[in-house]
């Protein structure tokens, strides 16, 4: 199994990177990759937001953008699945090339600007999936040419009520220009009522998670993780892609437009994490994404405040299997220190 991933990665790897996603999702979708032994040990199992994941490692929305492969990613052992980012309208993105991969830093570029198939689309498929186990959360966005953002993110969540076992609203892209002003507090504070008051009235109980930009300066954070307190929504996703952190890269890409994932937002997502779980104090629920390469990667998110993780760049070298070694390394280290579960790690070094 190992060996038939390392030379169709390598394949993979001849292409330009949005074939060879195209490709991988296409593979999934026939059921060509084998299911891996998953770890079974039960430090692993935690409750978060009242469902019970068989481990805290999730594939984060980006590499799923229209729920076509949410089962598939289960079975290759990550404990939950986050498909999207979906706008109400199919929209192709901008122009290609848009994503680039940067090897020598372990790295990806984007510039993909929401592409997807559209919510109609995407909502047939997880109405398709719903009575199946596993956990699977909607990414919610705005269309691009769209004279009211706003309400985009409330068509996706109203379409898609009951269909996901959590939300989350993508207000962070580098990619569609001025949606990172949603962040603002005023914007992102009517944005958040809205959401709420509409999940009043459809009496739904998933949760909501706000993810933020890993280039907010100290106030602007401070403001956004203020608002989400005083909204009393359930969480944050800390974070999405970077504009900044090109200065230490090697790549011959590492000038392209868009966000940048991968080893190199490690650090600054991290610290991000650690600061907005010192502003939450324990009131919100946490997920750690950015740069996670490892079992040590991921521990280190949890012991900064995450109480799940999430990755995708790092699959890109490799390969699909990443979430069971992942897993299985989380494991090990959590016994290691005498947890006997996830939570029980969540924050010890913030």
């Amino acid at each position: 199994m190992t060996g038939f991933f390392r030379l169709t990665g390598r394949l993979l790897r001849l292409l330009d990177p949005e074939t060879a996603h195209a490709l991988t999702i296409r593979a999934l979708k026939l059921g060509l990759a084998p299911r891996p032994a998953t770890p079974r040990a039960p430090v692993l199992k935690t409750s978060v937001f009242g469902l019970d994941f068989p481990n805290p490692v999730g594939i984060a929305a980006g590499f799923d953008k229209n729920a076509e492969v949410p089962d598939a990613m289960l079975r290759l052992g990550f404990g939950f699945a986050e498909t999207g980012t979906v706008t109400p309208l199919p929209q192709a993105g901008n122009p290609r090339p848009r994503i680039f991969r940067l090897t020598e830093d372990a790295a990806v570029i984007n510039r993909l600007g929401f592409n997807n198939q559209g919510l109609d689309v995407y909502k047939a498929r997880l109405a398709a999936r719903r009575a199946r186990p596993g956990i699977v959360g909607a990414n919610i966005g705005a269309n691009k040419d769209s004279a009211d953002r706003i309400s985009d993110y409330l068509k996706c969540f109203e379409a898609l009520a009951g269909l996901a076992d959590y939300f989350t609203i993508n207000v962070s892209s580098p990619n569609t220009p001025g949606l990172r002003g949603l962040q603002d507090r005023d914007q992102v504070q009517l944005l958040l009522a809205k959401l709420l008051a509409a999940r009043a009235r459809l009496r739904i109980t998933a949760p909501l998670l706000l993810k933020i930009a890993p280039d907010l300066d100290g106030q602007a954070l401070r403001d956004v993780v203020a608002v989400c307190l005083d909204t009393g929504i359930e969480g944050m996703i800390v974070s999405n892609t970077t504009l900044g952190g090109r200065e230490n890269l090697h790549g011959k890409h590492r000038m392209e437009q868009g966000g940048l994932s991968g080893r190199p937002l490690f650090a600054p997502s991290t610290r991000m994490l650690r600061e907005v779980s010192r502003l939450a104090g324990g009131k919100l629920v946490l997920i750690g994404t950015g740069g996670i390469a490892s079992g040590a990667d991921a521990y280190t998110k949890i012991r900064a405040g995450a109480s799940l993780v999430q990755l995708y760049t790092a699959m890109a070298f490799a390969g699909p299997y990443l979430a069971v070694t992942i897993a299985q390394e989380l494991a090990d280290m959590l016994q290691r220190d005498g947890f006997t579960s996830v939570s029980q790690a969540v924050g010890a070094d913030a």
